[in-house]
């Protein structure tokens, strides 16, 4: 009797006027950006088709970059320098801001006072305020001073001997640099990570840590055994989306970076370019056909890059989280 009440209340609802027209709409506005994301890599495509056919999968490999001769060479446009200056300040970006952001998180979270905790985190949260040029006029005139006359020489004198890490500060300190461009983006990807590894420490559910507290847990047993692992794949999770914007970030690492230098080396005292600064570099001197498809083809080639770090960042989280649900089973 009950079960046939229940369906006859499920199919009314179902059979409402309402619920179609908003289930409608929903997948309207779903369709909506489904199309704008397949119409900008069509865009994208489509203009540097030139280039795709002429160059191939040698734009990916070159190092060579010569806007000059383009009728001389046959290969006179790669993208394999600002590949490998993207991944690298990127990554070295997460390297330096994600210990930062979780341990803040963490003290915000679980050690610091409300007085103390909700300010911090108010100031810091501000610095996704800041625009992007912001951080790059304070790069130039303060960071770089700083990194080229005090942090580089520093890094030379204590890792410069060693066989390994002394491959990566060889060369004069610059400041203007791949290092450099690394420090900003972690400054900028912060915020981010912070913020949302805040939340998601606080999700840990209270009685998890209270009743390790009442077994005569420490405090740092409570964290290692108890909330990190609940909250590792949101963490995994944040880190992610703070690369996504490193990788895309362009004012301010285009002002830090140098973009003077298409070497591909070890060392990070070397000036170089990623993606987004080689486009907003170049995109207003293409002047020919071949120059301005190769510019879009950067484009879509960073596209493909941030596309590469998404998926193999959902795969991890997931990962992570079906190995944390087994062993909580």
């Amino acid at each position: 009797m009950s079960r046939s009440v229940f369906s006859r209340h499920g199919a009314a609802r179902a059979a409402d006027p309402g619920d179609r027209v908003f289930a409608a709409f929903v997948a309207a506005m779903s369709s909506v950006v489904i199309l704008l994301v397949i119409g900008f890599v069509v865009l994208l495509a489509v203009d540097s088709m030139p280039s795709i056919k002429r160059f191939g999968l040698g734009f990916l490999s070159s190092s060579v970059w010569n806007p000059v001769e383009t009728e001389i060479n046959h290969l006179n446009f790669g993208a394999l320098p600002y590949i490998f200056g993207t991944v690298v300040t990127s990554v070295l970006a997460l390297l330096i801001a994600t210990p930062l952001a979780l341990g803040s998180a963490i003290f915000v979270s679980e050690y610091a006072p409300s007085w103390l905790g909700k300010p911090v985190s108010f100031i810091i949260e501000l610095l996704v305020a800041i625009p992007s040029v912001a951080y790059g006029i304070w790069g130039l005139f303060v960071l770089v001073p700083f990194m080229r006359g005090t942090v580089e020489p520093f890094l030379q004198q204590m890792l410069g001997n060693i066989p390994i890490l002394g491959a990566l500060v060889a060369g004069p300190p610059f400041g203007q640099d791949l290092l450099t461009g690394g420090v900003v983006l972690s400054i900028m990807i912060l915020p981010t990570i912070l913020s949302l590894s805040r939340e998601i420490i606080a999700q840990v559910p209270r009685l998890q840590k209270e009743g390790m507290l009442a077994l005569g847990a420490t405090r740092w047993e409570v964290l290692s055994q108890a909330i990190l692992p609940y909250a590792r794949g949101g963490i995994i999770g944040a880190a992610m989306l703070g690369l996504a914007r490193a990788i895309g970030e362009t004012m301010a690492v285009t002002m830090v970076i140098g973009n003077s230098s298409t070497k591909i080396g070890a060392s990070l005292f070397t000036p170089g370019y990623t993606i987004a600064s080689a486009i907003a570099n170049q995109f207003t001197e293409a002047d020919s056909e071949i120059y301005f498809s190769a510019i879009v083809e950067l484009g879509l080639v960073l596209l493909l890059v941030a596309s590469v770090f998404n998926i193999a960042s959902r795969f991890l989280v997931a990962q992570l989280t079906k190995r944390t649900g087994a062993s909580n089973a």
